[in-house]
């Protein structure tokens, strides 16, 4: 390994002498993850050991590793969390020195904190351009690395806004105030040893492989990074030239935003990969971590070619499944409204190993002109088959076994079929003892959807609607008492989905009221409640409701499997 230059600094020591140069927070970084909890935390740590320790001790704040670029710029491929806390922490002390009366305190303290962040003049020490900054990230989007680069910059910021720049910035400025309002002579003080008594470890590489191999090593110990910030640094690593990094840096940047928009992570599709990979290979063995399976081979398979466009194809799969989007035009596959009703339902699913043959499935059959018929005829299945499983075993270990087996079957081009034993009375009578487990939910979205007449999407924020109230009403509900009710209130006969809006206004009503407002409702199991001739729900309505809703599910799962009896 090359050689290492590792030194003890103050703050004021290592920003101070970064004069015409800059930090560059690299684009293959992970994001700024600092919430106002750890800067509170850091923030109270500081304050602590400035009213309680001696003047002759120092404050240690960890590593931070750097390797020079092609410009010979440092940067910075571990602390980044801590620096930009700090640029962010001395920018709110600089603000408030901008907003007092001018003195000497003022004029030495801004004569001090200011070559920390900017490049000063060498003689008057003063600030002279104040977009000379000793930071620059090239790790998030556009819109924060302006954000950051912007509070720097003026000490100004967007109340508006709700990322961790600008959530961390106005805690510190509000923590300088009060604290300088609240003690004034003791706050320039405070401000003093932060510079000079805060000690940071700079460990310096003489190239980038070194500093990153410190990284992975670091992290690989128990730092606390997702498995997919070392996957980041590896496939950076594994590009060679600059114009690969840039390319695959656009790409990372544009996968980040994908994640962040349509609620997973790049965790969630690397593992999902990570089973197409094993459809592949036929890989039935036991799940292993995720940065285990990546790293065999020294990271072999983040180095294979087409890796990057298929994780952001299958993000974007993902997306389209999330957001209930089309998909763009070139991606060659469509998800019709009758497919996207199934997989509403199985977002609702107790666990997301459904996901794992469904991504198989994209990847096999993607191209093909019926993909749409393709999946729904796939997804009827696989919904019939979890459902089943978890009424007879509602455990993960039930189902691991078989959705090996079927993303390997999957690939191997023969659509998903699974053996289940099944007999009608023994399932519907564990299928009562789901009514308030966690198949409860998705049980009763699946009814919605086989309900004749449902022809839309149900919107996406519902709830679980219990027909006869929960809560007991003082009132004559012609001889349905309360003892009674309690028996029959959790029955799937007494439930249906509703609209979240709507089972707010509706409340705990009596049934001839909330009839009302299952008028206003577009999803048809309901509007069809809407309509019942009694205005009483009582215990012989909820066993008609029942066996109806049993009916619906036996129906259209029995067709689906391969049934064995016993």
């Amino acid at each position: 390994m090359a050689d290492l230059q590792v030194s003890k600094k103050t703050i004021a020591k290592l920003l101070g002498d970064m004069q015409g140069r800059k930090f560059i927070i690299p684009d293959f970084q992970r994001p700024y993850k600092w919430n106002v909890e750890k800067c509170e935390t850091l923030w109270k740590d500081i304050v602590s050991f400035f009213e309680n320790d001696p003047s002759d001790t120092d404050y240690f704040l960890g590593t931070i590793v750097t390797a020079e670029n092609e410009d010979k710029l440092p940067e910075v491929i571990d602390g980044q969390q801590r620096l930009t806390s700090f640029f962010l922490l001395l920018r709110s002390f600089y603000k408030k020195l901008e907003d007092m009366s001018e003195n000497n305190e003022v004029r030495g303290l801004k004569g001090q904190i200011g070559p920390c962040i900017w490049d000063v003049d060498q003689v008057s020490m003063q600030v002279e351009d104040f977009k000379k900054i000793h930071l620059k990230s090239d790790v998030a989007t556009e819109e924060h690395n302006e954000i950051l680069h912007k509070i720097l910059e003026s000490g100004e910021y967007d109340e508006s806004k709700k990322d961790n720049y600008t959530l961390n910035y106005h805690f510190f400025k509000n923590a300088c105030d009060d604290y300088a309002q609240k003690n004034p002579m003791e706050w320039y003080k405070l401000a003093v040893t932060i510079l000079n008594r805060c000690i940071l470890l700079p460990i310096e590489a003489t190239n980038q492989e070194t500093a990153l191999t410190i990284f992975s090593t670091l992290n690989d110990r128990g730092m606390p990074l997702a498995d997919s910030d070392i996957f980041k640094a590896q496939i950076y690593k594994a590009n060679k030239t600059k114009k690969e990094r840039e390319v695959f840096s656009e790409l990372w940047k544009e996968l980040t935003e994908t994640c962040t928009d349509t609620g997973f992570t790049i965790d969630d599709v690397f593992r999902y990969y990570s089973h197409v990979l094993r459809a592949k290979a036929g890989d039935k063995t036991k799940e292993i971590g995720l940065r285990k399976f990546y790293a065999v081979n020294t990271y072999s398979r983040l180095k294979a070619n087409g890796l990057m466009k298929d994780i952001m194809d299958l993000a974007y799969f993902w997306k389209y499944i999330n957001t209930r989007t089309e998909p763009e035009e070139e991606d060659n596959y469509k998800i019709g409204l009758e497919t996207r009703k199934y997989l509403h339902v199985l977002n609702h699913y107790p666990n997301e190993f459904w996901k794992y043959p469904t991504s198989v499935f994209f990847f096999k059959y993607r191209t093909q002109g019926d993909f749409d018929k393709l999946f729904k005829e796939y997804l009827q299945k696989i919904t019939a088959f979890l459902f089943t499983k978890f009424v007879y075993a509602p455990t993960v270990n039930a189902i691991k076994d078989d959705i090996y087996n079927t993303c390997i079957t999957i690939w191997n081009g023969q659509h998903f079929d699974r053996n289940v034993k099944f007999d009608t009375t023994e399932f519907l009578n564990k299928l009562q003892e789901h009514s308030s487990s966690r198949l409860m939910r998705p049980l009763l979205l699946l009814e919605a959807y086989l309900f004749i007449g449902q022809t839309e999407l149900i919107k996406p924020r519902f709830d679980v609607e219990h027909i006869f109230p929960k809560k007991w009403q003082d009132t004559n509900y012609n001889g349905w008492d309360e003892e009674d009710a309690q028996k029959y209130l959790d029955r799937f006969g007494n439930k249906v989905v509703f609209e979240k809006r709507l089972n707010i206004q509706a409340g705990n009503g009596y049934f001839g009221r909330k009839k009302e407002k299952y008028k206003d409702s577009e999803i048809a199991i309901v509007k069809k409640l809407a309509n019942y001739h009694k205005d009483d729900w009582v215990k012989d309505d909820i066993e008609r409701r029942e066996n109806e809703f049993k009916d619906r599910i036996t129906t259209f799962i029995i067709p689906l499997l391969n049934i064995i009896q016993d």
